[in-house]
């Protein structure tokens, strides 16, 4: 017996050799040990934001990493221990309305993992984590309960203790998957868990908002860089009396719940192709330089974040910096300002709405300019209505900082909505390209450029004239693809032809000011968008020049002139043209020795009394793994079953000891 059983132990032995041989040659490294254990999960976080009265956003609890059995929402009625909660898109607004009422389940959330969805732009219901009324306290009326943003719930300016990742599609399926099994077996000896690193550096330093983070730098400043450029060139040593100004407006940035999906296909990306086609479709014009008015195209940043570029923008002209040399707010005879247009399609009708300020002349030369354009495009059936009257005033747009500066401005604002918006993702990381219409954008493209030339001309133009203003369809296209896609992205031969870019996806969240203001800007600290506004505006705006044998790397000798397309290989070329950055931020900063301060209120700048002042908190990594651990009721099982192997294996010993006396006693 003895001898049977010694058998079948060095049989086992000898197994588990092979079994662990075989597991060494499949495993040659450390880094493969740990890839066949640990899956890193691709997603997008919500991060930590600041402003003057406290925090927004996601992080982690403390200064630790989170590690939390992954477990689906809608599985469970109660969370009995911190857990990493698997929510679908369409949960999404039910998981965070139960965490805003239900504290017990709460502070037991250790970790949200949201799932991808698809099909969600055919759906009625909308998401929109922005609030109803988005940005509210700028409004130049008093009526903040209206409802502009119907699909919006507002947790954007929420802050939760605990971090959340929007999973890619890859991921989704992968954490799918793992959930499923479980679910399946029950019985399973191992749970699979999330590993959250999203920590904050100012949950690192104790810094919980604006003025304290800014101080201890562990954060900086929301802000970027907006372009103007004009047509003709301003020739600013000219003794000439210079030119009533149009000033033609759109957005670049947008915002999302998730820092890294901010694409803002409609709001408002639509109005800025829009914008940038008509411009280039006015450069194309013989004589624009003999126009009565002076064109001005400004596209701002950081609008979706208290409205940085514009403000920035007012401020800059009554300090009258470089970053505005040619621009007097004097002259500012009209803002026309393109904001969502993308959505501007029902019944093979594109129908579009003007938003106005009042009812000044020059008002109601722009919305008579917008019907002419509209009527000469003839069969492609575009209708322009004048917004409802009901409506207690304009949008949220750019042109609210115009009105709370100088409420006499006189402004339109073209829309896709009269009442309410009809982009049902707004500020939402769905808004993209699927939710855009492409005729709709090439058609007011063609709108605009129309109006503004209508506008700036000395007498009426002719039907013939303006049919031949018409917006490059195909640019139009590819603009979209460069700016809301990922395949081509940034990396598309447009954007190449002017900059290099540092990313391929683009993403239209502001991101961070980084080092001194300044018009003429460091350009790695410039935005790849920003970059390529410049650039491409810069060469549709300019006038040839005499010379053009000689390349550039920088800047150009002349006075008036600048040197564009020099990323590509350091051989660009020097054009005429008034194309400038203005530097985007708080109007309540100011940066002094390296450092940034917060300015205390000031009387004269109303905005800025109610300006939030948003920061964005440092970070060293942002990761999120899964991986198996074995539940606490196995590791007992195993090491009570440990002690027992061990008992009986000695007790084998003594008896086979004795057993092997006996024979040798025998022999």
């Amino acid at each position: 017996m003895a001898r049977n059983f010694v058998c079948v132990l060095l049989c086992f032995v000898a197994q588990l050799q092979f079994s662990l041989a075989g597991q060494v040659d499949s495993l040659e490294s450390v880094p493969d040990l740990e890839k066949s254990m640990y899956f890193n999960v691709d997603g997008y976080p919500c991060v930590r934001l600041l402003n003057l009265s406290g925090e927004i956003g996601c992080a982690n609890p403390g200064r630790e990493k989170v590690v939390a059995p992954i477990i689906r929402f809608n599985n469970v009625n109660e969370l009995v221990h911190s857990s990493a909660v698997l929510v679908s898109l369409d949960d999404m607004q039910n998981f965070f309305t139960r965490v805003s009422n239900d504290q017990n389940f709460a502070k037991r959330v250790g970790g949200v993992l949201i799932e991808s969805g698809t099909g969600m732009q055919n759906k009625p219901k909308g998401f929109s984590p922005v609030d109803k009324f988005p940005q509210a306290e700028f409004s130049p009326y008093q009526s903040l309960n209206y409802e502009w943003n119907p699909a919006g719930f507002g947790i954007l300016r929420n802050s939760y203790n605990f971090p959340v990742f929007l999973l890619s599609p890859e991921s989704t399926l992968l954490l799918q998957e793992i959930v499923n099994k479980k679910e399946k077996n029950n019985k399973a000896h191992t749970t699979d868990v999330a590993e959250f690193d999203l920590v904050m550096q100012t949950t690192k330093a104790g810094t919980h908002d604006s003025e304290s983070c800014l101080k201890e730098q562990s954060c900086l400043p929301l802000g970027g860089y907006s372009v103007w450029s004009s047509l003709p060139p301003i020739n600013i040593s000219s003794s000439e009396q210079p030119k009533p100004i149009l000033l033609a407006v759109a957005s670049m940035d947008s915002a999302s719940f998730f820092r890294d999906k901010s694409l803002g296909a409609d709001s408002p990306l639509s109005g800025m192709i829009s914008l940038v086609a008509a411009v280039d479709a006015l450069s194309h014009i013989d004589g624009i330089d003999k126009i009565k008015k002076q064109l001005v195209f400004l596209v701002f940043t950081g609008e979706a974040w208290g409205y940085l570029g514009s403000r920035r923008f007012l401020a800059e002209l009554d300090m009258q910096t470089d970053a505005v040399n040619g621009l007097n707010s004097t002259l500012i005879e009209m803002v026309l300002e393109i904001g969502s247009v993308g959505k501007g399609f029902s019944q093979g009708v594109k129908s579009f709405f003007t938003h106005a300020t009042g009812s000044s002349p020059a008002v109601n030369e722009a919305l008579s300019a917008f019907r002419h354009a509209g009527d000469s495009l003839g069969s492609e059936s575009i209708k322009i209505t004048t917004a409802n009257s009901s409506n207690p005033g304009i949008p949220p747009s750019s042109l609210m900082a115009f009105l709370r500066k100088n409420a006499s401005t006189s402004g339109v604002v073209l829309e896709d909505f009269d009442t309410a918006f009809v982009n049902k993702f707004y500020h939402s990381h769905l808004d993209d390209i699927s939710n855009v219409n492409s005729s709709a954008i090439i058609s007011v493209a063609s709108l605009v450029a129309r109006t503004l030339y209508i506008l700036s001309s000395d007498k009426e133009p002719s039907i013939s004239d303006l049919s031949s203003i018409n917006a490059n369809s195909s640019l139009v296209e590819e603009l979209l693809g460069c700016l809301l896609t990922c395949e081509p992205g940034l990396s598309c031969g447009l954007v190449k032809d002017y900059i290099s870019p540092i990313s391929t996806c683009p993403n239209h969240y502001v991101g961070v000011l980084v080092g001194e203001p300044s018009s003429t800007p460091y350009l790695e600290y410039v935005g790849d968008v920003s970059r390529f506004l410049w650039n491409f505006l810069a060469e549709r705006t300019s006038t040839p020049r005499e010379n053009t044998g000689f390349s550039c790397s920088r800047d150009c000798s002349k006075t008036g002139e600048v040197c564009i397309k020099a990323e590509r290989d350091g051989k660009g070329s020097c054009v005429i043209s008034t194309t400038r950055y203005i530097p985007a931020y708080s109007t309540r900063l100011k940066f002094e020795s390296g450092l940034w301060n917060v300015l205390p209120p000031n009387s004269s700048d109303v905005m800025g009394i109610v300006d939030p002042v948003w920061t964005e908190s440092f970070w060293n990594v942002i990761g999120l793994r899964v991986y198996k651990v074995q539940t606490a009721a196995y590791d007992r099982w195993v090491l009570f079953g440990g002690m027992a192997v061990t008992i009986l294996a000695y007790l084998a010993i003594l008896v086979t000891q004795a057993i092997i006396t006996k024979v040798q006693k025998r022999d």
